[in-house]
C-alpha cells in the first residue's frame, strides 16, 4: 500500500496549495477533482461543467495546446478569468497537466481493477459523470489505463485524451467535496496547535531533567537473538510466519512479551528494527505476518494472481492471528525459553490495519449500526481509511470478541478504528492505551482516527502522541525515486525518518516498560515534557497528552465542529 499512501500524501499538500493560492471555483473543481483521484489527468474532446442549469465546455484540445506551447484559447481563457489565475497559477496548471505519475501500467491496470480500485472509482465517479450522467467509474478507469499504457504515460492530459466519452462535472457537488476537503486541513491543523497548549498545560510544574536520566533512543545492553517460525492454526486453515527477536541472556525476573502486528500491505521485516530496540532491552517481541494484508497479498493483485487489495477476512484474522502467537508462544514457553515469559500481562503494538488489530484484542468491539453510518455520510472517503473500514460491511453482522484477556497493555500507532468500532466499541477498551498520530496522514487523518477515538476509550490510563511531519508511512522504505517525488511537493513538512523512528523506540519502551513490567522508573517518560525533550531541536515537534486532557479535548472538537 505504500505508493498509494504516498500519493495521498501529496493530495494532501497540493490541497493545501489550492487553498493557499486561492485558485477560483471551477478551475479549482477541475484540478482537485483529479487530485481526489491520486492520479494526475483530466476529460476526452470536451469536459462538461454541469452547475444547477447552466453547461459549460472546455476543449482537450485547448488544454493540449497550452500544455505544449503556453497559448490559452479562448474556451481555457474564460475559466482563467473565471478563477482570476494569475500567471503563477497558469503555469502551475500547465505543470500538473503533463506531469507523469511513474507506477507501472500493468500495477495500475491491476489495482483499479480490485473492489478497492473499483470502490475508488465509483466515489470519484459522483464528480465525473457521463454525458447521460451516469456514475463514470468505467469511463475513468478505461482513461487511466489506457492511458498508463501509452507512450505518452499516465498524466492528467493523457488520461483525458484516453477517455471513451465526454465527461460532465458536477461543479456543485465538486466544489462541496473540496470544501469538505478543507475543513479537513484546518481541522488538522486546528487539532496539532490545541495538542501543543494541551500539552503545555498538563506540563506545567513539572522538572524532570532528562538529561540525567537513561537515553531510552539508545540500545540496550541485552544482545539479541532472531527466530523464524512458521505457524499452522489447522482450525482457521491458515499458516503463516512469525519473526521472534530475544535477548540472549534474561533480565531479573520474568521476561516481557512484545507482539508488533504489521500494517495493510507491509510485512513483520518492516518492523524488525523496533523489534530489536525493544529486545535489546530484556523483551521477546514476536512479529506475526498477515496473509490476506501484507506484501505478499499486494503482490499477488500486482502479478494478477488476486483480485483484492486487501482479504476483508483479515478484520478477523488479523486479531485472532496475535491471539494464536500468544498461544504458541505458550506451548514453547517451557522447551524454548525456560518458563520464564509472562504471558499473562503481554503487551501488543500496531501500526495503520495492525492498529485495528491490537484494539480489537485489547477488548474494541465492531460496531455495524454505526459504521453503517459513517459510511453513508457524505464524503466519508476524505477519511482515506473508510475505504477499507466499509469494507466490514460485507462480513456477517454478528457480534464479534477478539478480547484476549492476556493483552494488558496496547500501543496503536496511525490505526485504522473509529467508524469500525464507534464510541460503543472503543468504550471497552479498559487497559492502558497509547494512540499515535501523524499531522501529515492521509490515509489514517488524526482528527478523525485518533482525535475522535482517544476521548471514547474506556480506559483511566490513556496517551495521544502526535507527531508533526509523519505521514503514515515510513519514508526510509521507499524507493529513492518516490522520496526524491514526495520531498519535492511544497507544502508538506514531513519529519526525518529517523527522528520519527527515535521517537517511537523511546515512547514505545516508556510504555510497555511501565504498563507491561510495572517498573515505575519509566513512567516520567510517559509526560508531555519528554515528548517536548526528544523533538526540542527538531522543527517539527512531538506532543503527548493523556487522560488528563479529556475533557478538553472534547470540548475542542465541539469547538471546532459549531465554528466550522
Amino acid at each position: 500500500m505504500k505508493l498509494k499512501l504516498t500519493n495521498f500524501a501529496s493530495i494532501f499538500a497540493a490541497a493545501k496549495q489550492l487553498n493557499q493560492t486561492k485558485v477560483g471555483p471551477l478551475l479549482a473543481t477541475s484540478v482537485a477533482s483529479v487530485i481526489l483521484s491520486a492520479l494526475p489527468g483530466t476529460a476526452a474532446e470536451k469536459i462538461y461543467f454541469q452547475y444547477g442549469p447552466f453547461t459549460e465546455s472546455l476543449q482537450v484540445s485547448s488544454l493540449e495546446t497550452f500544455a505544449k506551447t503556453g497559448k490559452v484559447n479562448p474556451d481555457l481563457e474564460f475559466y482563467f478569468k473565471l478563477a482570476k489565475a494569475n500567471d503563477t497559477t497558469k503555469q502551475k496548471f500547465r505543470e500538473l497537466l503533463v506531469k507523469r505519475v511513474e507506477i507501472p501500467a500493468f500495477e495500475v491496470s491491476q489495482f483499479f481493477n480490485s473492489e478497492l480500485g473499483y470502490d475508488i472509482l465509483g466515489r470519484l465517479g459522483q464528480y465525473l459523470q457521463t454525458p447521460i450522467w451516469q456514475n463514470g467509474q468505467q469511463s475513468l478507469r478505461a482513461g487511466i489505463v489506457l492511458s498508463a499504457f501509452d507512450a505518452e504515460g499516465l498524466t492528467f492530459l493523457n488520461f483525458l485524451k484516453k477517455l471513451p466519452v465526454n465527461m460532465t462535472v458536477d461543479v456543485a457537488l465538486a466544489l462541496e467535496g473540496f470544501r469538505s476537503l478543507e475543513r479537513v486541513i484546518k481541522a488538522t491543523e486546528f487539532f496539532t496547535q490545541k495538542m501543543s497548549t494541551f500539552a503545555t498545560q498538563e506540563a506545567a510544574g513539572a522538572t524532570v531533567d532528562f538529561d540525567r536520566l537513561p537515553n531510552l533512543r539508545q540500545p540496550g545492553f541485552f544482545g539479541v537473538q532472531q527466530q523464524r517460525w512458521v505457524l499452522n492454526d489447522t482450525s482457521r486453515k491458515r499458516q503463516f510466519y512469525v519473526l521472534v527477536y530475544q535477548p540472549q541472556r534474561s533480565r531479573a525476573g520474568k521476561t516481557p512479551v512484545v507482539i508488533l502486528s504489521h500494517g495493510l500491505g507491509s510485512k513483520p521485516e518492516d518492523f524488525a528494527r523496533r523489534a530489536q530496540h525493544l529486545a535489546s532491552y530484556g523483551f521477546v517481541v514476536a512479529l506475526p505476518q498477515h496473509p490476506g494484508s501484507d506484501a505478499g497479498q499486494v503482490q499477488e493483485l500486482k502479478a494478477g494472481l488476486s483480485g483484492a487489495y486487501f482479504l476483508t477476512s483479515d478484520f478477523i484474522d488479523r486479531p485472532k492471528d496475535i491471539s494464536y502467537v500468544i498461544d504458541e508462544l505458550e506451548r514453547r514457553n517451557q522447551s524454548q525459553f525456560g518458563g520464564q515469559l509472562d504471558l499473562q500481562s503481554v503487551g501488543v503494538a500496531g501500526h495503520s490495519f495492525g492498529g485495528y488489530g491490537v484494539l480489537a484484542v485489547a477488548g474494541a468491539t465492531i460496531d455495524f449500526d454505526f459504521l453503517q453510518q459513517q459510511c453513508d455520510r457524505p464524503f466519508a472517503y476524505l477519511d482515506t481509511s473508510m475505504l477499507m473500514q466499509c469494507r466490514v460491511l460485507q462480513l456477517p453482522r454478528q457480534a464479534y470478541n477478539f478480547r484476549d484477556p492476556r493483552v494488558k497493555a496496547v500501543f496503536a500507532v496511525n490505526p485504522v478504528n473509529y467508524a469500525v468500532f464507534g464510541p460503543k466499541g472503543l468504550s471497552q477498551v479498559t487497559i492502558p492505551t497509547m494512540l499515535v498520530g501523524g499531522s501529515e496522514d492521509p490515509a489514517t487523518p488524526v482528527v478523525f482516527e485518533q482525535a475522535q477515538s482517544f476521548p471514547l476509550l474506556g480506559s483511566p490510563i490513556k496517551y495521544l502522541a502526535l507527531a508533526e511531519g509523519q505521514a503514515h508511512i515510513n519514508l526510509a522504505n521507499l524507493d529513492a525515486g518516490m522520496t526524491h517525488t514526495l520531498n519535492s511537493i511544497k507544502g508538506l513538512s514531513l519529519a526525518s525518518p529517523s527522528v520519527l523512528e527515535s521517537y517511537a523506540d523511546a515512547m514505545l519502551l516508556a510504555f510497555f516498560e511501565t504498563y507491561i513490567v510495572g517498573n515505575s522508573a519509566y513512567q516520567p517518560y510517559l509526560q508531555p515534557t519528554y515528548a517536548d525533550y526528544l523533538s526540542r531541536e527538531q522543527q517539527l515537534k512531538l506532543f503527548l497528552i493523556s487522560a488528563a486532557s479529556d475533557n478538553a479535548l472534547k470540548q475542542a472538537i465541539a469547538e471546532f465542529k459549531s465554528s466550522h
